[in-house]
């Protein structure tokens, strides 16, 4: 216990990342969390490394060390060899703290991890499953993720970090990690970078956006399971009751074209605009410029740092009851919450609200929550205790 007890109240500690990629230049959900946590341990003085692929040798402004273990678009055999062999060279001390966040790129390391130094695993989702419901790439079967891979590197931590009970849930039934290692601790946001500081007004006419239609937005990667689908029905559907309604989708991914052409064969060309890749500085405004952010998520979303994203901009954020978005907003906002995942149960919660049946909070109540329960100061800080108790 002493010996704990140094380590939380020390000025620094040396703590081991191994992530994927780089944010921006790698816009995911997992990419920003990491980039965001390894920043706030930073800032408090902790030794930082953070080992990844593809990321930058140059990067500027950071006080992180950047260790680059391979080329993200080399074979995968390669990666995962480079990841090994890069990783073994560049020890040169051991870190009071491991800290792993994805499965696939933590398998190739794991005997040559320094021995008696607690390994803490980030849990963003469970990799296999969600590869099998996007059939996206079969160079690995589902059997082989899970069993050999997944499983494999998780028998190997010794603790755990859930961004939700949803994931915490999932953890424990699929891969058999006792409750007792599983640690939740919801994400964070910055809330330098997503402010209310704009009029709706002031960000639509910065974004070139209609200044006089209720817009609707969401920020998501074009996959069949975040819903996007459902939620252009969903807009067919009430748009003989708001024809002006207008929404913005940011992003990309595989199944773009289908999503285009569905808007297309459902009339909303004046209705739907796909922004491609948003720059990060732009989001703010996106979300700032919007009436209501809306996540139509089908499965799989352990969290939804989206969510905080748009209250922290003072946008209020309709989602559907999945995974572990309705941990955010159950004991902010839970009506907005649509009953089920269904397009029927997610034009009834828009028309409701575009047509001012469903009072929304004010912008001030949005990010005021944000504030008080997501501040990635305060998350960065629990995240910190259980990397080094």
């Amino acid at each position: 216990m002493k010996n704990k007890d140094i380590k939380l109240n020390s000025v620094s500690a040396s703590i081991l990342t191994l992530g994927m990629g780089w944010f921006p230049k790698n816009p995911g959900g997992l990419e920003r969390y990491i980039y965001e946590l390894t920043h706030q341990l930073a800032a408090h003085e902790d030794q930082v490394e953070l080992c990844g692929v593809g990321l930058p040798i140059d990067a500027k402004n950071t006080h992180i060390k950047l260790t680059n273990l391979a080329d993200p678009d080399s074979k995968i055999s390669s990666r995962l060899w480079s990841i090994r062999n890069n990783f073994q060279k560049t020890r040169l001390s051991k870190p009071d703290a491991i800290n792993l966040h994805f499965a696939l790129y933590s398998f190739p390391i794991l005997d040559i991890l320094p021995k008696g130094i607690p390994v803490t695993f980030n849990f963003h989702g469970p990799w296999a499953s969600e590869s099998q419901e996007e059939v996206v790439n079969k160079k690995f079967s589902i059997w082989l993720k899970k069993q050999l891979i997944e499983q494999s590197t998780y028998n190997r931590c010794d603790r755990f970090i859930v961004l939700s009970k949803a994931f915490g849930q999932i953890l424990h039934q699929q891969y058999q990690i006792p409750w007792q290692k599983i640690h939740i601790i919801p994400g964070g946001v910055d809330i330098d970078h997503f402010r209310n500081n704009l009029s709706r007004q002031e960000a639509r006419i910065k974004l070139g956006w209609p200044t006089n239609q209720p817009i609707l937005f969401t920020s998501r990667r074009l996959v069949h399971r975040m819903g996007i689908d459902k939620l252009l029905q969903a807009i067919a559907t009430i748009k003989s009751g708001i024809p002006d309604i207008w929404l913005a989708i940011a992003g990309r991914g595989h199944i773009q074209a289908l999503l285009q052409q569905q808007a297309r064969e459902l009339g909303l060309e004046n209705n739907v605009k796909f922004l491609g890749f948003l720059p990060e500085n732009d989001l703010p405004l996106a979300y700032q410029a919007a009436d209501l952010t809306v996540m139509p998520s089908q499965s799989f979303e352990g969290f939804g740092l989206a969510i905080l994203e748009s209250l922290a901009c003072g946008t209020p954020v309709l989602c559907t009851p999945v995974g572990g978005m309705p941990e955010i907003l159950q004991g902010f906002s839970p009506e907005l919450i649509t009953e089920t995942i269904t397009v029927e149960s997610i034009a009834d919660k828009l028309a409701q609200i575009m047509l001012g049946k469903l009072p929304l909070p004010s912008r001030e109540e949005c990010r005021n929550y944000t504030i008080k329960h997501y501040d990635w100061t305060n998350i960065a800080q629990q995240v910190r205790q259980v990397l080094l108790a």
